[in-house]
């Protein structure tokens, strides 16, 4: 009963604390027929088709900027389109495309057009080693910025560490809080274990007592257990475990009115979207509190929500906020492309934005060599309201916001 009160509480206080925002929300994007739709490419059953999503985007996206001297300027981006992970990368790609586009409009860096180079992996060893290969020997390829999935940013991170890559890796999407971080790799996203840190602390202010765990695969459960566990001890919560057995709708069914009323959640959008589907069989209500890899947008799409309220972790400001970088990032993306502003997306565009600038800072003609030690400085920035600082872990994510995606279907934050 306890749990129940306070979870009530917290969805209280969460619609109070965005209420001001959420007409801001709701306003009107620009669409246009020429523009790429996320909505074209979304089948019937609520699955992603991966190949349509990036054969039809394609043609859009294709930049081939050059700069006066006629030497391109080229930003590789690797991304990870495996059906796992596609929903991440697509909407963080839309982002990075958004604002490199804007980027170019505006007269690009210092005069000079940007060539945004992307380059598409299935996320195996092999085809992110082959990606890697790509950026590498692109003699004008002068960075890579915002590699995602968290997959391929941790094996381009573990490449650079050692030493195969040697390019600047702005702004990956490396959700690992295990990852060593050499002197090439510039994380400014808080990782999974800042996000679960600040989702708990949370609803422990609130009052929270008893807290369930779900894992979406037995590589989540091998890869975050024992530091949840340990979050939750210091937290002094009891915790409830729930290991992944192959089908989550059943596991979702199985639950009794002895598991706790607060879920968090730790997987992929597919993965969630099956948990709900079978959680909605309850008769108990639940509230399920995710992490910065479920795409809210695209669960909705799916289908995966039947009344149940989904509380999600984000490293990046709330879409609804009034920073100049999300003012930006909104105004961008409804005219450039006829997409929903996502958490993900946000991140993308604040990955382009933040290599963007450090390239602008680069006092000298723009090489490897030059470019690497700009990013080395680690200086501070603040992107519109969107702080970088680097710790002694040379990380600088420390940000974490929260959304909800409500009973009646509505994102709120």
């Amino acid at each position: 009963m306890v749990v129940v009160i306070v979870s009530t509480a917290w969805l209280a206080t969460f619609f109070i604390a965005t209420q001001e925002n959420w007409q801001y929300g709701q306003e009107s994007q620009m669409t246009s027929s020429n523009h790429p739709s996320r909505r074209a490419v979304v089948l019937k059953s609520g699955l992603l088709t991966a190949s349509a999503v990036w054969a039809s985007m394609s043609d859009v996206w294709a930049q081939s900027a050059k700069a006066s001297n006629g030497k391109p300027l080229v930003i590789a981006q690797i991304v990870d389109t495996s059906q796992s992970q596609q929903d991440v990368s697509k909407d963080f790609l839309i982002g990075a495309r958004a604002a490199w586009q804007d980027i170019n409009l505006k007269g690009g860096i210092r005069g000079q057009k940007v060539t945004h180079l992307t380059v598409e992996t299935d996320g195996t060893v092999a085809s992110v080693q082959q990606a890697i290969g790509t950026a590498q020997n692109n003699a004008d390829c002068v960075a890579l910025s915002g590699s995602v999935g968290d997959r391929v940013a941790t094996q381009v991170s573990q490449a650079s560490s050692r030493g195969v890559l040697t390019l600047a890796h702005a702004a990956p999407w490396l959700q690992s809080s295990d990852s060593n971080i050499d002197d090439r790799t510039f994380p400014i996203f808080a990782p999974r274990q800042a996000q679960i840190g600040y989702a708990l602390k949370t609803l422990s202010v609130m009052g929270l007592k008893e807290l369930g765990a779900v894992y979406g695969s037995t590589q989540e459960y091998a890869a975050h257990h024992e530091e949840l566990e340990r979050i939750v001890a210091e937290l002094q919560l009891k915790l409830q475990t729930f290991q992944p057995s192959g089908n989550l709708r059943l596991l979702g069914q199985k639950l009794t009115p002895a598991t706790p009323a607060v879920l968090l959640f730790l997987g992929g959008t597919p993965e969630l979207a099956e948990f709900t589907q079978g959680l909605h069989m309850q008769a108990r209500q639940r509230y399920i509190v995710a992490l910065a890899d479920v795409n809210l947008q695209v669960l909705k799409d799916m289908g995966g929500v039947h009344d149940i309220p989904i509380i999600a972790t984000q490293p990046v400001p709330l879409g609804t906020a009034a920073l100049p970088i999300v003012r930006m990032y909104r105004e961008t993306l409804s005219r450039l492309f006829d997409e929903p502003p996502t958490a993900l997306s946000l991140a993308g565009f604040i990955a382009a934005r933040y290599t963007s600038e450090v390239l602008m800072s680069v006092n000298a003609p723009l090489t490897r060599q030059s470019v690497l030690a700009a990013f080395q400085k680690r200086s501070s920035l603040d992107l519109g309201g969107f702080r970088v600082s680097f710790d002694a872990q040379r990380r600088s994510g420390h940000f974490v916001t929260q959304s909800m995606l409500s009973r009646d279907g509505r994102q709120i934050g």
